[in-house]
């Protein structure tokens, strides 16, 4: 192979120039910014659904966090192992039962009853 062709100068540019066009195609695609032919950097402009996404984003964070608290107090209530949650239930019936004579079925606390 002649290394002073212009076959092999020709095939280096080549290779250089994919190479480059490759890079810039994989940080784009992945979001970093980008090269320019001189080093410099270009910052990738966000778009409007980028923004709306991260708004989103955020508001879905939050709901989430509500969720979380609910689904705590739900677990507390569900591996209440005292009946405490149980004898509240019965006493907030027994209230009813004096105002409202359909009270629904009454727990029976004395034998415990699972829930």
């Amino acid at each position: 192979m002649d290394f002073g062709g212009p076959f092999f100068v020709l095939s280096i540019i080549a290779i250089s120039t994919f190479g480059w066009l490759a890079n810039n195609w994989i940080r784009a695609r992945h979001g970093y910014s980008l090269e320019d032919e001189w080093g410099g950097k270009t910052e990738r402009k966000d778009s409007d659904e980028a923004k709306q996404l991260r708004a989103e984003n955020g508001e879905l964070r939050a709901l989430l966090g509500k969720v979380d608290k609910r689904m705590q107090v739900l677990e507390r209530i569900v591996t209440d192992k005292g009946y405490s949650v149980a004898a509240e239930i019965e006493a907030l019936r027994d209230e009813r039962s004096n105002a409202d004579s359909d009270a629904g079925v009454p727990l029976d606390v004395a034998r415990k009853e699972k829930v």
